[in-house]
């Protein structure tokens, strides 16, 4: 995808909202537009290099061969999204990754997880400007079926994420969080 110095992405990557004015907005758009020819092509495949191959091209990153993902999977642009070794993706994850998410590795993702790096803010003359906020989830932490992590959430080392949960906090290492929203309900695991 568009890699050029001081674009809309680095910015997203950076932490800067950004307005409908800047001036590279409409890369946006025209990115996931892209992205979402990619991911037609990848999520008709059943070939996992194939698969892996097209993965690469959304992110502009080689991904490592050990990563399964079993499509669909739904990303509006890959630029500012990591994915390590020895990660699994569910059917049907979507990943809003302009604010930028890094999975680590051995990481297990469940189906129908939300990965929401961006959002909006709260005051409605400002509602259409984009806020970024990264996402980590660290080495070995499984995000259980239909999960949801809002932007800015960090993900702890071995944590688990409950089916169905909502984390609006960041998770620590070693437990298990879940409920709307997420509450640590299992620690030392």
């Amino acid at each position: 995808m568009n890699k050029t110095v001081n674009n809309v992405f680095n910015d997203l990557a950076n932490g800067e909202t950004v307005t409908p004015n800047h001036p590279k907005n409409s890369e946006l758009r025209t990115s996931s537009y892209d992205t979402i020819g990619l991911l037609q092509k990848m999520n008709s495949s059943h070939n996992p290099l194939e698969i892996m191959q097209i993965l690469s091209k959304i992110t502009g990153k080689i991904i490592d061969e050990t990563v399964a993902v079993f499509p669909p999977l739904y990303i509006n642009n890959g630029t500012n999204l990591q994915i390590g070794k020895n990660v699994f993706i569910n059917f049907d994850c979507t990943f809003l990754a302009l604010g930028g998410i890094i999975i680590e590795d051995y990481v297990l993702i469940g189906p129908k997880v939300c990965l929401l790096s961006e959002g909006h803010p709260l005051d409605p003359n400002q509602r259409h400007s984009l806020v970024p906020g990264m996402i980590r989830i660290k080495k070995n932490a499984w995000i259980g079926a239909n999960a949801t992590i809002l932007p800015g959430i960090t993900i702890g080392e071995n944590a688990v994420v409950a089916a169905g949960a909502v984390v609006s906090k960041d998770v620590p290492d070693n437990v298990v969080v879940g409920g709307i929203p997420a509450k640590i309900i299992k620690s030392n695991i």
